[in-house]
């Protein structure tokens, strides 16, 4: 998965040259809901929020968030994100995150420390709020002695900020 998203963020370079960028965005909140873990048997659902910053001097943006799942697991994480515009509507977004990982009475992946990365697509609405799929894998880069890894899949609706405020 990782070699899969750094493939997808060096073609995202390429595209950035070539895709109309649209105008600057506003921080966002981000509220998801659906699938941890699946690839495997230990399938439950998972909810979360996530805090895109607006922060534009870098080609990588800031964010932060966690999730919860129905299992009592919890994550939370700091990382960055690049948002690649494919026209005026259509967003996708690799990330990368680290964070902490507690498994609660579910899947244990080996260790406090997880890394993730995920791959949004999203539908951009005239009032810049988000809506899409995300893929996201969650891993401890074999930091430990047990690794299992896993994948999450996500339904996200973002909205800027100064609209909640």
């Amino acid at each position: 998965m990782i070699r899969w998203l750094a493939r997808l963020v060096r073609v995202s370079g390429i595209l950035i040259a070539g895709v109309a960028s649209a105008e600057d965005d506003p921080e966002f909140l981000s509220f998801r809901g659906g699938a941890f873990d699946i690839n495997d048997s230990e399938t439950t659902a998972m909810f979360g929020v996530e805090y895109r910053s607006d922060y534009k001097d870098l080609i990588l943006t800031p964010m932060a968030g966690g999730f919860i799942t129905a299992e009592g697991g919890l994550y939370g994480y700091g990382g960055v994100f690049l948002d690649v515009f494919l026209g005026r509507r259509l967003v996708a977004r690799p990330s990368f995150a680290v964070g902490a990982y507690s498994d609660g009475d579910g899947k244990d992946l080996g260790g406090v420390l997880e890394f993730r990365s995920a791959i949004a697509l999203a539908w951009r609405f005239d009032d810049r709020s988000r809506l899409g799929l995300e893929v996201s894998h969650l891993s401890n880069a074999s930091l430990y002695d047990s690794n299992p890894g896993t994948e999450n899949l996500t339904l996200n609706y973002s909205v800027p900020l100064d609209r909640l405020f």
